[in-house]
């Protein structure tokens, strides 16, 4: 396999920067920190790490509002710190994948703050800009999904600006070819200084629809989609013309063109759209994107049937492209919580890591997952994110899944040694990262252990995968590389279960994966609460 680009097969791990470690005292995690703790990291046996907006911004979305691209916040360190990180995180064989949000910059960004000045200026049409109607009102009924319209007044243009999410995230203008040009010339900033790729925020957000054509409304019973409720004005229309628009393709053309010049980076999108597979699928395939990033599990979901016809739903349309798969991240709730029921152990946390990174394809892990970490439960007045404080109480928000990593027994965890940007949650306490490295039994050892032997099995890495029909609440598929096919079972479940396997052939139970494992007897599987087995097909 030493012909695989790295990307292929790849665990990347999370970091969500403001809350990893923080050495300066101000209560926020920073670039030493990460730089800090890369032992650490490099030890869980990733093979990348994903770095979320570490960018000059002015906080209004926690960093996904860029002022400067190409700079560092002072909150995070300096460029200096970054070329330290990546020169640190290579040492010890890690790649380092950055965030970059193209479709929209801060409204502190010196592009909009020359836009907003004129109709006539250099950037006057490097965002989307539109007259009201006669009557005053938007230009169209496009919605923001952070809450109301997607457009606000200025008053020095006497015009409406685009914003797909919060009024200080205005959209650039992708129809106009300069910024295209500017965008690129920016990913081509942090490529010179050697960075190993790129996860692209909201990448089907890029282009919208020039004639501005009305959103068509959503039937009530279709209200569903990722990153938002159904209880969310955004639900109640399909998003047709506001974003995943087919001029995106050839601008992913001209993307990926860029990077094939800086041989082994690689693109991770994050896409959703109202058909995200059928969008992934597209966006992957050709010369577009390395990898599309799926929502597909982000879900409450957590049936056996949910899992494996998502899987097979993906394969079938994701002919060419090569998919990344995720149950956790910086934007929903814990998988933990989310799965759990309320019987969240490091046994689960261990099966669940085992499970995504079994499927076919690369994973992102998020910060956390291998403490087994739950979502925390914070008050209103300790909420940070707009997003939650605007739907409280029915959505309490992101910042349940944003908490400090635990480290140690010290004051706040030993994340800092001020009050934390939010607080450490005292669940949370129990499982710091010096605590489980102690017990050979803890979450945070079963992984290591699990992210050690799957190195070692290539079929896990790269096969081809055929899942088996199985009963709730059993999972069941097979990976195939050449000659080598490996069986992987998980009983998604708290209590125990007993099947005839519908599999021919001799099978040879395999070791060493630190999971809580099932037995055979014959052609019957036992597996044990949230047991798993992996077995080689003779």
């Amino acid at each position: 396999m030493t012909d695989t680009p790295w990307w292929r097969g790849a665990v990347i791990y999370q970091i969500y920067p403001r809350s990893f470690l923080d050495t300066d005292g101000d209560g926020v995690g920073d670039l030493p920190g990460i730089i800090e703790r890369l032992d650490y990291v490099a030890g869980l046996g990733v093979d990348a790490i994903w770095i979320a907006p570490f960018f000059r911004s002015p906080m209004a979305d926690f960093g996904y509002d860029i002022a400067d691209p190409c700079d560092v916040d002072p909150l995070f360190g300096t460029l200096a710190d970054f070329d330290r990180l990546l020169a640190a995180a290579h040492a010890r064989g890690l790649k380092v994948m950055i965030d970059q949000v193209l479709s929209h910059t801060s409204e502190e960004h010196a592009w909009f703050k020359e836009s907003r000045q004129s109709r006539d200026n250099p950037k006057a049409d490097w965002y989307v800009w539109a007259d009201a109607k006669e009557d005053g009102t938007p230009p169209n009924n496009w919605l923001s999904i952070f809450g109301g319209p997607a457009w606000r007044w200025e008053p020095r243009r006497g015009q409406y600006y685009l914003h797909n999410f919060l009024a200080a995230q205005p959209d650039l203008n992708f129809h106009h070819p300069e910024v295209r040009a500017a965008v690129l010339d920016n990913l081509r900033f942090w490529l010179d200084r050697g960075v190993d790729g790129f996860r692209l925020d909201s990448i089907n957000f890029c282009f919208h629809d020039a004639q501005l054509r009305d959103n068509p409304a959503k039937p009530k019973e279709q209200r569903t989609g990722r990153g938002f409720s159904a209880d969310n004005p955004y639900a109640f229309q399909y998003h047709y013309y506001n974003n995943t628009r087919p001029e995106n393709l050839a601008f992913l053309e001209e993307l990926r063109a860029l990077m094939d010049r800086y041989p082994g980076s690689a693109t991770l999108g994050e896409i959703s759209s109202e058909d995200s597979l059928a969008t992934m699928a597209e966006y992957t395939s050709g010369r577009r994107l390395h990898m599309g990033y799926s929502f597909e599990l982000l879900t409450d979901d957590f049936s056996a049937a949910y899992i494996r016809d998502t899987v097979r739903a993906q394969e079938a349309k994701m002919s060419e492209g090569w998919p990344c798969w995720a149950i956790s991240n910086h934007d929903v709730e814990r998988v933990l919580s989310r799965w759990g029921n309320g019987h969240a152990s490091a046994a689960m946390a261990n099966q669940l890591t085992a499970l995504v990174c079994s499927l076919r394809g690369s994973v992102c892990v998020y910060q956390g997952e291998e403490l087994g970490l739950t979502e925390a439960e914070l008050p209103y007045e300790a909420l940070r994110d707009p997003y939650g404080i605007a739907f409280w109480p029915e959505f309490k928000g992101r910042d349940g899944c944003r908490t400090p990593m635990p480290w140690s027994d010290d004051e706040h965890a030993g994340f800092s040694s001020a009050t934390p940007w939010l607080p450490v949650p005292p669940e949370h306490r129990t499982l710091d990262v010096a605590r489980q490295q102690a017990n050979p039994a803890s979450a945070l050892n079963g992984y290591r252990r699990f992210m050690q032997w799957r190195r070692a099995q290539p079929a896990l890495r790269h096969g081809a995968i055929r899942f088996l029909d199985t009963p709730e609440p059993v999972l069941a598929f097979v990976r195939e590389l050449g000659d080598e096919r490996v069986l992987a079972v998980f009983n998604l479940s708290a209590a125990p279960v007993e099947f005839a396997l519908p599999l021919p052939g001799d099978l040879q139970p395999l070791d060493g994966h630190g999971l809580v494992a099932g037995t055979l007897d014959g052609e019957r599987l036992r597996l044990p609460a949230n047991g798993s087995l992996y077995a080689r097909i003779l």
